[in-house]
């Protein structure tokens, strides 16, 4: 599974792969252009995997006037390759960069390869922001480029300050390991290797490794079996019988099964499946499910018994006689990799003893502030343990989430009892031995934006391992699922033995993810048999008749080819649907009679069927072929012919049917007497027209089906008057219109029949459609909506229920409206303002619908943007029936007139920040937004003068001049600070200068490198003055503790180097330059621990930013 795959989607994700060809035609040559000056890949042939990196550096970058650019052309496993970019985005506000197959118009049919690959824009300033994105695909002849529309912010790529773009020049990496190719459709799971997978969703390979991993532990499967269900519930609506129904089919399917019932138990929807959610989560989620689902059944407390372990919390003081200790439950444990080598190197940092002294004392009760020892040590442990490696982490300077792919070991067998079981706590058990072996192995391959997920496991923990990996299951050796998922770096060989190159390291993208370990003391419990007795017979029934059903399907598909399918429609359809399921043309064949007849069965065979099953004997059956007009109707044509009633029902299809699809369309016309008998077909010649009649009521509004008719092509409509009164059920001479009903799409045509006139000259021929009513009544016209036919029709061609939703709900339908397709933008924001009572009209804002995410569009409709309400409902190829609404303070085209920008005030002398939205209209400046803000914020003094300036990562950027306009300044990346200009900066002397001072620490797991934190600001440093007398200032300023200040560090930073300084060092003296410095060139750092509180969101460390959390709503 590659990320997620509808095609385009809007720019609301942060990240999407697809292949480029999907936003804009595929690639013209006449529009490449090479790069003047491109290194070409170091090109190494080496067994699985063939890996390579590609550098291009693209000189003149921002001139660069095409809008496709590609690299030159490098190999990576014998086969061509180049990057493809979007300079200015594929129709987005991102650069758009991809992976291309360089030769893929001349590389023979059906050839198709697959590479995983990464793709990078370096910061040529801090090589640690570089961009890097990771994906996998099987490229082929439909999608031969794949990677990622919104690789980065055009905004953030175009800043020359953020180290992208230096001296115009831009450097793309490209690291591509090239995989062998199975051929996977004639792959056959269940007979390779005993088992079968699971079908992928969309972006549902998280949970399929995960449900497998739980399948293959006996104990918990035979559990599932044994919890009440009945055969009234229905899977969709029951997560136990969902999940008794899934792992069923692992056990007893020949081929892979679908989840799509289990992830409706679980209450989700379409979109649900296509996010990427978190495997723990999910495991912990439906684990807690699980066990409420079991409370009161007989299966109560497995969960407990299977996952749960105990450890213990404890204080203990060093110097006086107390402890404090909490006992607490684990479901699995959340192991760091980070800074650890293996499993044990993190559990020992699990129970590693904390010191509590100094500023960190601890409060004991009786006994005040006290040196204490704190850290966990287990109870028990589980006999199933579930560990989850902490792969994701947040890192604060970049405010994202990473992946960490480092080197991490695990072994086969786990003891936990080592070291004379140092993890355990005094009241532990030590008569359970506490030795555990490797069940299985979750692997996440890719980056932290997604990427893919699959399993290794060895079901009875046999030396035979098996790849789970979505729908296909392969054997696989220890190697494999165990080295090879430890991740960290690959070394390849060098690419020229001769030559003084080094070799070429590239990072792992799979590594273990989640590991299963199973107590060997418990194992022949959980290893357990399971069989078909275990199963509620309800359950068996339903699955073997699913199961058939299945069976049955797959036979009829197989054997399509001989069959001819035969849909017949009758009076009695046409009677039924018209006025109900339809208005337009006669009838809808997906819900008529089918007859599936074997092709080469003579027709006469077929109308002895049809004798059956509609009582009609075959003397008084007359079949009629259905034809597609040229103005895309569809209509009866003409009656078969006796020679082609002679034939096979198979000749027969081919007579009628040009398209070549397996089904045959009729007719059945059967004529009745005046006492209801079966008449034999009349005679038709080439006089006679079958005419069809609907009959229209414009006070009720009702349109229904009243019969059909011969007439004679020279004959005319006022002959015919009195039996259309008869069958409308009207008196004989009563005055009707008539009218025909030409065609409905693109729009509706419905013209009036002069009743004088014959047929013929009215072009009416068989299979044609006369629509009539009562003669309206000049003086009630207007009394009507829909007065006529055509304005009947032209209503229903167009009316369109609209789910309106409030824009902040965006999953709760909030109201319908009926509204019609050729409203126009006015008429539609004056039904919502109507009905949600607005005044104004314009004060609605709408934003339409995205089909394939099911979100809003992220931006929203203009004033009067969209012509007509089809407009707003269309995207792409697909029409939505949903509209998001707001409602505004100011009418819309008022507001977007106005930038609306986000303003972070720094009050001067209370230690507050409010964020203020000023809005203001586009040809404004940052003076005026200095005015605004004056009126909505407290000054320290009357005449207080404010400015505005960029911060970016803690430090700052720019300070905006006041003339500059507003319209082009972006607060979407980096934060605008306004804040009081102390006085002293308004009287500069001479000598003195205005620093950028700055907080930093010291990362110990990135090489001591310097990381900015806090908030930075501006000092006024005199001529000739102390770091002593600075410092004081200093302190001041920030109002730090005696106690605290003491520890700070202070240094003078050139391009991220710390010079430390001494109080007597005249810190004048290192500034030598007069005006304001850019912001990583010089600066006075003040290194000391951050502590200020972190933002919420990283509670959960191991969630992706990108995430949702996992909801299970049943």
């Amino acid at each position: 599974m590659t990320m997620m795959t509808p095609p385009p989607l809007d720019q609301e994700e942060d990240e999407m792969l697809v292949p480029h060809s999907e936003f804009v035609e595929g690639p013209q040559p006449m529009e490449v252009t090479q790069a003047e000056n491109a290194t070409t890949a170091e090109n190494h042939q080496v067994e699985d995997p063939p890996t390579s990196r590609f550098t291009w550096t693209i000189e003149n970058f921002s001139r660069l006037n095409v809008k496709k650019h590609y690299s030159e052309v490098f190999f990576v496993g014998g086969f061509k390759w180049r990057i493809l970019i979007f300079p200015k985005g594929n129709n987005v506000d991102h650069l758009s960069m991809y992976l291309d197959v360089a030769d893929s118009a001349s590389l023979p049919y059906g050839w198709s390869r697959y590479a995983q690959f990464s793709l990078s824009v370096i910061n040529q300033i801090h090589n640690k922001y570089t961009i890097r994105k990771e994906t996998q695909h099987q490229f082929n002849a439909r999608e031969s480029d794949w990677g990622f529309t919104s690789f980065m912010p055009l905004s953030e790529l175009y800043d020359p300050t953020r180290g992208y773009l230096v001296n115009d020049t831009c450097i793309v990496e490209a690291e591509v390991a090239v995989r062998r190719v199975v051929d996977y459709w004639s792959y056959d799971s269940k007979k390779e290797t005993g088992y079968v997978g699971l079908k992928n969703q969309g972006a549902t390979c998280y949970m399929n490794s995960l449900l497998q991993t739980l399948y293959h532990i006996p104990y918990f499967r035979k559990a599932v079996y044994h919890m009440p269900t009945t055969e009234n519930d229905m899977p969709s609506g029951s997560i136990p019988l969902a999940l008794q129904s899934l792992l069923y089919k692992l056990q007893y399917s020949d081929s892979s099964v679908a989840t799509k019932e289990l992830t409706k138990s679980f209450g989700w929807d379409t979109y649900d499946s296509f996010m990427q959610h978190d495997v723990q989560e999910l495991n912990r989620v439906l684990c807690e499910k699980l066990e409420d689902k079991m409370k009161g059944t007989v299966v109560e407390g497995t969960i407990q018994q299977l996952f749960e372990g105990h450890h213990m919390n404890y204080i203990e003081c060093i110097n006086v006689d107390y402890k404090s200790s909490r006992k607490e439950s684990f479901y699995d444990l959340q192991l760091d990799v980070k800074g650890c080598r293996d499993v044990y190197a993190s559990f020992d940092k699990y129970v590693e003893v904390e010191r509590l002294e100094g500023d960190n004392k601890y409060h004991a009760e009786q006994y005040g502030l006290q040196d204490a020892r704190k850290g966990v040590l287990f109870i028990d442990f589980p006999p199933v343990l579930q560990l989850q490696l902490k792969r994701f982490e947040y890192d604060f300077m970049r405010d994202t989430m990473v992946k960490i792919n480092d080197r991490y070991e695990f072994p086969l067998q786990l003891d936990l009892d080592r070291d004379n079981g140092k993890y355990l706590s005094p009241d532990a058990d030590r008569s359970v031995r506490n030795l555990y072996t490797l069940h299985s192995v979750l692997v996440h391959s890719g980056g932290v934006h997604g990427g893919h997920y699959y399993a290794f496991i060895r079901p009875t923990l046999s030396d035979q391992w098996y790849k789970f990996d979505d729908e296909r299951v392969t054997k696989e050796d220890i190697k494999r699922a165990l080295e090879e998922q430890y991740g960290g770096e690959e070394e390849l060989p060098p690419a020229n033995p001769g030559f003084n190159n080094t070799p070429f390291k590239f990072t792992k993208y799979s590594n273990a993810y989640m590991l299963v370990y199973i107590r060997e003391s418990d194992k022949e419990k959980i290893i357990c048999d399971v069989d078909e007795k275990d199963i509620a017979e309800h359950l068996r029934i339903r699955l073997k008749k699913e199961q058939e059903e299945k069976e049955h399907k797959k036979k009829e598909k197989a054997e399509a080819h001989l069959y001819t399918i035969i849909k017949v429609a009758r009076q009695e359809d046409l009677t039924e649907q018209i006025g109900r399921v339809i208005y337009f043309d006669l009838v809808d064949h997906d819900k008529v009679r089918s007859f599936r007849i074997q092709k080469q069965l003579p027709f006469t065979i077929f109308k002895e069927e049809v004798a059956k099953e509609f009582g009609i004997p075959v003397q008084f059956q007359r079949f009629w072929l259905w034809a597609k007009r040229q103005n895309h109707t569809y209509r009866p044509n003409r009656p078969l012919t006796a020679q082609e009633e002679a034939q096979s029902v198979g000749q027969l299809r081919e007579v009628s049917n040009k398209a070549h699809n397996a089904e045959l369309k009729l007719f059945l016309e059967v004529e009745t007497g005046t006492d209801l008998r079966l008449l034999p077909p009349p005679d038709k010649t080439k006089e006679d027209i079958l005419l069809f009649f609907k009959l229209y009521d414009p006070a009720k509004e009702e349109l229904r089906y009243v019969g059909r008719l011969f007439v004679k092509a020279l004959g005319k409509p006022v002959e015919i008057l009195t039996k259309l009164n008869e069958m409308a059920g009207f008196p004989p001479n009563e005055e009707i219109e008539i009218y025909e009903e030409i065609k409905f799409e693109p729009n509706v045509m419905c013209e009036h029949i002069d009743k004088k006139l014959t047929f013929r000259s009215s072009q009416l021929e068989d299979g044609d459609i006369i629509c009539y009513q009562k003669s309206p009544l000049s003086e009630n016209g207007n009394q009507f909506r829909y007065p006529d036919v055509p304005s009947f029709l032209e209503y229903v061609h167009n009316r369109q229920v609209v789910h309106f939703r409030a824009l902040e709900k965006p999953k709760e339908d909030d109201f319908c409206l009926e509204l019609s397709k050729l409203f126009t933008y006015d008429d539609v924001v004056e039904r919502v303002a109507h009905h949600l009572g607005v005044d104004d009209p314009s004060k609605i804002r709408l934003t339409s619908h995205n089909c394939y995410s099911q979100q809003p569009k992220p931006q929203p409709i203009k004033y009067r943007g969209a012509e007509h309400l089809s407009d707003m409902l269309v995207h792409y190829n697909q029409t939505s029936d949903i509209l998001y609404y707001e409602v505004l303070d100011i009418p819309l085209p008022e507001l977007q007139g106005l930038k609306t920008l986000k303003v972070a005030f720094h009050h001067a002398t209370k230690d507050e920040v409010v964020i203020h939205s000023i809005r203001l209209p586009k040809n404004s400046t940052v003076g005026d937004v200095i005015n605004d803000l004056k009126t909505k914020v407290e000054l320290s003094h009357p005449n207080a003068e404010l400015r505005l300036i960029e911060v970016f990562y803690h430090k700052i950027y720019k300070i905006f001049p006041h003339h500059e306009k507003i319209e082009n300044i972006n607060d979407q990346y980096w934060t605008l600070r306004a804040e009081e200009i102390p006085e002293e900066e308004k009287n500069l002397g001479p000598h003195d200068r205005l620093i950028h001072v700055y907080h930093f620490m010291k990362d110990a797991n990135q090489n001591q490198m310097v990381q900015n934190f806090g908030e930075p600001f501006f000092l006024v440093i005199h001529e000739g003055e102390t770091l002593a007398e600075v410092k004081v200032r200093i302190q001041k300023k920030l109002q730090v503790p005696d106690e605290e200040f003491a520890k700070w560090k202070f240094a003078f930073l050139s391009l991220g180097r710390p010079e430390y300084l001494h109080d007597t060092d005249i810190v004048s003296s290192r500034f030598q330059r007069r005006d304001v410095y850019g912001a990583w060139e010089q600066y006075l750092g003040l290194e000391h621990a951050d502590t200020a509180p972190k933002r919420s969101y990283t509670a959960n460390q191991n969630r992706h930013t990108f995430e949702k959390p996992v909801k299970i709503y049943n």
